[in-house]
């Protein structure tokens, strides 16, 4: 499927928003009283932000093309 660099730029938008509420959200749960009782939420968080750093690393590396 081909995507235009404004889809991409957008795409990447979003997910610099997402990553940055969930890097928030992993600052909380880990500066709470017990944190070894969210350990599962602060691993499927921690997860999630690498798997969207892996995809805003494709999308930058997709729109370099656009740029060449």
């Amino acid at each position: 499927m081909e995507y235009t660099k404004d889809d991409l730029l957008e795409a990447k938008r979003q997910i610099d928003s997402t990553l940055h509420k969930l890097r928030e959200a992993i600052k909380t749960l880990q500066a709470k009283e017990n944190p070894a009782r969210y350990r599962s939420q602060i691993t499927l968080a921690e997860r999630r932000v690498r798997a969207f750093e892996l995809a805003n690393a494709l999308i930058e590396r997709e729109a370099n093309i656009y740029r060449s």
